[in-house]
């Protein structure tokens, strides 16, 4: 093959993304320098986070570049290229998903057993979604056993990881919200405590009922609302891991919650925004913590797969629209 398509960022968004603020380009396959590899991504990630690069403004990470490829989470086979450690054939991990064929420094791809598991799961529960989820409630809100958790967008990537490990490390109760019937369904499923649709009404009144004695430790994956109910039900001590906040992602208004911030105080409770890039140390103990959980079928995940690159920008608005269960993905 000669031939690579690519999706780039055409214009940014105002408010939600369209079809419009994508362009799909076609380009040679390129051919790689001295320690450089060219992979043929299989599956590319599209998440959240994704969202926020397509703004221009200062961040953790630099904004996406107009008229120039996407990039994120992906994972392929090197075809062409070689250095130490890693040869044709192999297949890697890497930051540059978006496109066909990806130019790689060779130290910036990771190689992965493609024989332990499906080798999409390097991109969700064995990937950095499930180490978000495990550095987030085990290190960050540092979860006890006994404790009730609450996890908001919990049908999706993360959340339904939280939930399972929240409850194979001895949580007293997991409550997870979803948006949709058939996704409060599937959480139940995976053993969460309770679980309830957001649309049905006030997160604040659903939360209380399923929660009467309070929450412990707050996963947050959506902000807003979900978050103000959070403050007001927790308990003394109380701590929240701030993952993701999906429902201002989009906004083009400062949103009105929380309104209960000076519930911090009195509650002493403790809210911690983190990345999963600081928890690196981890990752070790959470693949072989992981590993051991799947193969003993203790974890369940979900993953929902749109074919065909040109797909991938109606793959992300879809996910950004929460019609995803698990982990959002395209099969390149």
């Amino acid at each position: 093959m000669t031939t690579n398509r690519e999706i780039h960022l055409a214009s940014r968004p105002q408010g939600w993304p369209t079809a419009d603020n994508f362009r799909l380009v076609t380009s040679e396959v390129p051919t790689p320098g001295p320690g450089q590899i060219v992979v043929r991504n299989r599956f590319i990630s599209v998440d959240p986070y994704m969202r926020g690069r397509m703004n221009d403004v200062k961040s953790y990470v630099p904004p996406f570049q107009l008229d120039a490829p996407l990039d994120g989470g992906a994972i392929g086979e090197v075809v062409a290229g070689e250095a130490d450690g890693v040869k044709p054939g192999d297949t890697v991990l890497h930051g540059l998903g978006w496109r066909e064929y990806a130019l790689v420094d060779a130290k910036a791809a990771r190689r992965v057993d493609p024989n332990l598991a499906p080798v999409s799961a390097y991109l969700s529960v064995l990937g950095m979604t499930g180490l978000t989820a495990y550095a987030g409630l085990l290190e960050v809100a540092a979860m006890k056993p006994g404790e009730t958790v609450f996890v908001s967008g919990a049908a999706g990537a993360v959340g339904s990881m939280v939930g399972q490990i929240a409850k194979l490390r001895g949580a007293g109760r997991v409550i997870g919200s979803a948006g949709s019937p058939a996704k409060v369904e599937r959480l139940k499923a995976l053993g969460f405590d309770a679980a309830f649709n957001y649309h049905d009404g006030p997160v604040s009144e659903q939360l209380r009922a399923a929660a009467p004695d309070g929450v412990d430790v707050y996963f947050d994956n959506v902000g807003g609302e979900h978050l103000e109910a959070a403050i007001g039900a927790m308990n003394l001590h109380g701590r929240a891991a701030i993952c993701g906040m999906i429902a201002q992602y989009n906004a083009t208004e400062p949103p009105a919650a929380p309104r209960n911030l000076a519930l911090v105080i009195g509650k002493r409770l403790t809210l911690r925004g983190f990345l999963v890039g600081d928890h690196g140390h981890l990752r070790e103990q959470f693949v072989q913590e992981m590993a051991g959980w799947l193969r003993d079928g203790k974890i369940s995940y979900d993953e929902t797969v749109v074919d065909g690159i040109e797909n991938a920008p109606e793959a992300f608005l879809g996910m950004l629209r929460g019609e995803n269960l698990g982990k959002m993905l395209v099969r390149v």
